[in-house]
């Protein structure tokens, strides 16, 4: 199976994943703090960007440099200029102590060659209070994203996830292939 590519404003993901109503429903708001790991092209990045307004700021990571220059032609020609998006390993990056308000998994845990470590950094990165949220695909059969074999199950996640120094706060459907978690340290 080919993997597809989602762009940054993708019609088709916008049918199946509203971005805004997701990063509204984990409490984003203006002036806050945003970590998205595995950004890609800035689907969740640039919405985030317009949520938290010039009080606030994201920073997107992505392994892949040509997303990040999109996402950086993207965010220069909406005139967003709180978004601070760098390439990197997930598995390396601490953007510091103690910042963020929300650090953020779009569809891409499973992804990471050591999510355990990723959560770690997360957890690094909260502010207390914070919260880490891991978006992911449901453990079921589909045409499109990733193979079956490689999808976290909710309960594979929440085990990682309590097991990096989490509570989980919450549990939810987040459309018709999607699973929400939100937790705290």
């Amino acid at each position: 199976m080919t993997r597809r590519r989602f762009p940054a404003e993708d019609p088709e993901r916008r049918r199946w994943q509203d971005p805004e109503g997701i990063l509204s429903s984990i409490g984003l708001q203006s002036g806050m703090s945003f970590i998205d790991i595995g950004c890609g092209e800035g689907f969740f990045s640039l919405p985030a960007a317009r949520i938290t307004g010039p009080l606030g700021i994201v920073h997107a990571v992505d392994i892949n440099p040509d997303a990040i220059v999109r996402l950086r032609e993207q965010a220069a020609s909406e005139g967003l200029s709180n978004i601070i998006a760098e390439v990197s390993e997930a598995e390396k990056f601490v953007l510091c102590e103690d910042c963020a308000d929300i650090v953020f998994f779009g569809n891409d845990l499973h992804d990471f060659s050591d999510p355990a470590q990723v959560i770690r950094n997360a957890r690094r990165m909260l502010k207390p209070g914070g919260r880490l949220v891991d978006l992911d695909w449901k453990e079921m059969a589909m045409d499109f994203g990733p193979p079956l074999e490689k999808r976290f199950s909710l309960e594979k996640a929440s085990g990682l996830i309590m097991a990096g120094g989490f509570v989980i706060h919450t549990a939810s459907d987040a459309g018709p292939y999607h699973y929400l978690l939100s937790a705290v340290k």
